[in-house]
This record gives structure tokens, sequence and C-alpha cells, in this order.
């Protein structure tokens, strides 16, 4: 589904080289991402380390790389903003807990519910994400602080590295995989600027743009543990337990979500329901080391699948080596040029969105399209959670809808003299309606079967449009029987009368699926 290079083995050597290329790219997005939250940037680097570590160790899905992202950093702003960062550390913490009970009540599974087309939009508007969100590197602020276009050489020169760097990682692989292309891009385009002394902007011009701080820089200590100064009263909890309820569930859906990509692109399986749990463990350890928290990257867990990493090693280093740079590293890692990175970007982009999805919906129902180019739009202009509930209700609803009007009967006189209506398809909320209609109370016989053995009874409205019709029957003074229902529908239809003969299979394979039926 997603042409992308895959790797059939892995190797240390490859999770380690390939780790060191993710630490390189997630500078500028967990930067960027603290400033959305309103947060000071180490509280973003921190949790791109610990996230990152944590999951990296325990989680479900070698290869995946978890940091601070901006689906949960625009929902963190609100908080910031009007009861400061630690409330948005007891949020975290409180958003931790409820992943690791999500984990723990095997909910991760229902990540299978979500349909392919949900899935192809998913990607191909979160290309289209990442693009856009590097549109952001071609503007300087001007005397007035106001953000304006590059223009003139310095474009060219910008789009220039830019195309150096994709030129590299898409020409190094042919001539040899002892290095990541991406490590090799970065490392080759900041070396030509630093030789060259080119004028172009670099990851420490982008964290004083951000920050309005002329003296900024990345480099910072060690996190250290601290409870969030907040009181614990049940104020707290109100204040802080919508906010943690969205954050864990935004966090889950991209998680479950990367994690299935992944899956899609090795031709592996990952464990979603720890991968829950490990998720909300570096949600909780965040909380109190003073960090935003997060969850999957797929942008940079791209990165890491290209370039080779597979095992937990690369995300391991990955990690490990962020916070060497901010401990050890800071001024060399400023000095990358913003260019470079853009550029791997923009190989991810290429790499991410499906461009056979554009061939797929000249083949697929046209509500399957819809729901590809809906997910796709809504991923764009809201976020990425939000855009899978969509088209997940969409496709529920389209496909209760088509297979409502696949119910129909056939309709015969036996040699008693009785109407039999043999039907044929699923009866559920969405076929009742048309279930009832098949059927002419007034003109129909004094004995009436409808046999079952065709269709199956799904839900309680199913259940509840049986007794109606029974109800029907009754009134007009004619006796209904039903053939082929299970033992549970004939416990509800007792309430039907004493003229309702239920006629019961000698072995019913199915239960309905009602939960008063199961306590």
């Amino acid at each position: 589904m997603f042409d992308l290079i895959r790797h059939k083995t892995a190797s240390s050597k490859a999770d380690i080289l390939s780790g060191l290329t993710v630490a390189l790219a997630l500078v500028p997005e967990a930067v960027a991402f603290a400033f959305v939250a309103g947060v000071e940037p180490m509280v973003g680097l921190y949790a791109a380390f610990i996230m990152g570590l944590v999951t990296a160790v325990i989680g479900g899905r070698p290869g995946m790389i978890s940091g601070a992202t901006g689906a949960m950093a625009v929902v963190m702003v609100a908080l910031v903003a009007q009861h400061g960062v630690q409330y948005l550390f007891a949020a975290v913490v409180c958003a931790g807990i409820i992943q690791v009970l999500a984990g723990a009540f095997k909910l991760g599974k229902f990540i299978r519910i979500v349909p392919t087309p949900v899935m192809i939009g998913f990607v191909n508007g979160l290309a289209i994400v990442i693009f856009l969100a590097q549109l952001g590197q071609f503007q300087v602020p001007n005397a007035d602080g106001v953000m304006q276009w590059l223009s003139g050489s310095q474009l060219y020169l910008m789009m220039g590295l830019v195309l150096l760097t994709m030129a590299i990682i898409h020409f190094l692989p042919k001539l040899t995989t002892a290095i990541p292309s991406s490590l090799a891009a970065i490392l080759t385009v900041t070396a030509v600027v630093i030789f060259f002394n080119l004028d172009t902007r670099n990851v420490l011009d982008f964290l004083k743009s951000m920050s309005g701080d002329a003296n900024a820089t990345m480099a910072g200590n060690l996190p250290s543990f601290a409870i969030p100064s907040v009181p614990f009263t049940f104020e707290t909890l109100k204040i802080i337990l919508p906010y943690s309820f969205i954050l864990a569930a935004v966090g889950l859906i991209e998680s479950l979500l990367t994690l299935t990509v992944i899956d899609e692109m090795t031709n592996t399986r990952g464990r979603g329901n720890k991968e829950c749990v490990g998720q909300g463990v570096a949600n909780i350890t965040s909380g109190f080391f003073g960090a935003m928290g997060g969850c999957a990257m797929i942008g940079q867990s791209m990165i890491n699948i290209n370039s080779g990493g597979r095992g937990r090693l690369s995300g391991i280093t990955a990690a490990v080596a962020l916070l060497m740079f901010i401990l050890f590293g800071a001024q060399f890692i400023e000095m990358i040029p913003l260019a470079a990175l853009v550029g791997v970007m923009f190989m991810v982009v290429l790499g991410t969105f499906e461009w056979a999805s554009f061939k797929v919906m000249r083949k697929v129902p046209k509500h399957d399209a819809f729901v590809i180019v809906l997910v796709t739009v809504v991923t764009v202009f809201t976020d990425l959670a939000f855009a899978v509930f969509v088209g997940v209700i969409v496709s529920a609803l389209v496909f209760a809808w088509e297979h409502a009007k696949h119910i129909n009967a056939n309709q015969s006189i036996d040699q008693h003299g009785r109407k039999i209506y043999q039907v044929n398809g699923p009866l559920f909320f969405g076929s009742v309606a048309h279930f009832l209609a098949l059927f002419n109370t007034k003109d129909d016989p004094q004995d009436v079967i409808i046999d079952f053995n065709n269709s199956r009874v799904c839900d309680h409205s199913a259940i509840d449009a049986i007794d109606t019709l029974a109800e029907r029957y009754v009134a007009a003074g004619k006796t209904l029987h039903l053939r082929h229902l299970s033992a549970d529908c004939h416990k509800l239809l007792t309430k039907a009368g004493d003229l309702v003969e239920v006629n019961m299979i000698e072995d019913p394979n199915y239960k309905i699926p009602d939960d008063k039926l199961e306590s």
C-alpha cells in the first residue's frame, strides 16, 4: 500500500545511524510544538527525549518514534493560557493514567475498525500537513516582527539547499547503503553551508525567531523530577480531567494509526494494547519531569523506517542522542541549516502520500472515494484524531445505509395455504424500516410464516421490529409463525402473546449481541 523503501533486515548499525538522523529532525519539531502549546522550548525537547525513550523501551511497536506533537499541543494551549504550565503537567500525568487503563482493558484492538479509505485519507492528509508545516521555514520576521516570505537570493539559496538534500536522499541509496541517506544529506548540506559561509537560516536562527530572544539556545540540563505544583483538590481534577481525556484520546489515535502504517510498511505486526501502556507510562513520566508529553510522530517514524531503523535501539538512540545534543552538543546542532531538515521532511511527504489513491478512487465505490477525500480535507483543516472520528462515523453510516437496502423477502404459499416470507439479508437498526415494509398485514392469509434461515438478527432494534410486526398480525386477528430464530430472541418475543409461535432451528450458530441478554 505504501510505496516506500523496505529494509528486509534490521541491524544495530542501521538502528544507531537511523536514530541519529531522527534525533536531528526532532529538534525543530519539538521546539515548534512547544511554542504552539505556549511553553518553553526545553519543555518540548524534554518531552521528545522522555516520550521517545520510554516508548522505545516498553512500547508495542519497535521502530516507531514518539515525542511532542502538534495535535496534542493545540489541545494544551488553552489549558496553559488559563491555568499555567503546572496544570499542564498534571493533565499529562492524568492522560497517561487513562492511556495505561486503555491498554490494560485492551481497547487498542478497536483501531482495527478503522476502514482502509479512512487510513488512506489519514496518510494523505498527514502528508499535506507535514508539507504545509515546512512552508513556515520559508518565512522570516521583518523589522516589526511580522513573518514574511523569503525572496530574492535568500529564497533561491533555500530552495537550492532543499533540492540538494532531496537529491542526496534519493540517489545515495543507489550507490551505497552504508549510511542512512537522510543523515548523509544533513551532514553534507551542513558542511557545504559552513565551508562556503552561505547566508541561510539554521536551527539557532529558528529558535531565536520563535522565542523572540536574541540569546536563545537549546543547551540545557537533565530534566529533574517534580510533582506538579497544583492543589490536590476536586476543583483541580475538574479543570484537568476534560483536557486529560482529550489528550489521551488524541495521543492513542495518532499512535495506533501510526503503528498500523508502520505495520503495513514493514510487513510486521505491532502490539496495540502494549503501545497504549507504553504511551501512558511515557506521558506519566513526562508530567513528573517537566515535559509536555506527546504521542507517536509519523513524520519522524517514516524517517526512521526509511533510514533502516527497525528495532527498539533506533528509538532509544534517537532519544539519547537528543539528550546529548541538549547537554553537550547544542552548539553543533544549532549550526544545521533549516533547509537540510526541510528537505528531509519533503522526502517524508513524498513517501507518505498514497499516490496510488488517485487511481484507486476511480475504481472503488463512490462513497469510499468520498471518505478518502473527506478524511484528507478534515485532517488538513482540523486535526488527525477528529478526521479519523469523522471518517469512521461516515463509513459506518454508509455501510449501514448500503446494507439496509439489501434486505428482501421471497414470498410463497405452502400446501396448507400459509404464506411464507423467506427473509434475505441482515436485520439491524438500518434495515428495520425496509423489513417492516415487506409485509402486507391486511391482505395476508390467516397463517403467516417468516423464515429467518437466510437472515441474521443483529441488534435490539431488529428484535423490536420483529415484536412490532408480531403485534400487527395479532391486532389483525392472524397467526404469525417465526422460524429459525435464536433462543435469545425467543425470550424477548414472549411478550408478543400466545398466538406467536416460535420455531427454533436445531443448531443456532449465532447469538444476538444485546448486553441485556448477556447479563
